[in-house]
């Protein structure tokens, strides 16, 4: 506590010896002892009325918390996180099915309202039920598959990797 060196306990015994006596000195030593003691049971006592206070602080902290965490509502801290405003509420509050002041309410005003625009129809082309669908040319043609005349006859000594499907059509069809 305090920092004393053995030097300064001898320097307080030699004063206390001249100044008090060698008569009177068991008694001022008992003295200072129970002094001690009681200011030793005090400062303990403090430190334990400070740390029940500390205790009891903490502990009024839990419950506060703990009565928070029970009392949370989820559910509107989840509708007032997404929908401040209200908006999404009101919107499945209503039915969109009924007819509001907004809406129209009867045929005629639509008739009115709105002009009808007539869409010709394509003309129709004529069937060829004799002829065979054309089969579709595919969008890669393997070298394996070409012709190897059609090849010699463009001059080129080896299939080429990828033949594009208009060439492919013009050779077989």
């Amino acid at each position: 506590m305090f920092d004393f060196a053995w030097s300064e306990f001898a320097l307080i015994a030699v004063v206390a010896m001249i100044a008090i006596g060698p008569k009177d000195m068991p008694v001022a030593i008992r003295a200072v002892t129970g002094w001690i003691k009681k200011a030793r049971r005090m400062a303990a006592e403090f430190q334990t009325h400070v740390d029940e206070m500390v205790r009891e602080a903490d502990l009024s902290e839990i419950r506060s918390s703990i009565n928070e965490i029970r009392n949370f509502d989820i559910k509107g801290e989840i509708e007032r996180t997404v929908d401040a405003d209200g908006s999404i509420r009101s919107t499945f509050a209503t039915n969109p099915f009924e007819p509001t002041a907004a809406t129209v309410t009867s045929v005629e005003e639509i008739a009115v309202s709105e002009p009808v625009i007539e869409v010709p129809a394509p003309p129709e082309e004529p069937v060829a039920a004799a002829l065979p669908p054309k089969p579709q040319a595919p969008a890669f043609v393997p070298p394996n598959l070409a012709q190897p005349a059609a090849l010699a006859q463009a001059g080129e000594s080896e299939p080429p990797a990828f033949i594009p499907p208009d060439v492919a059509r013009q050779r077989h069809g």
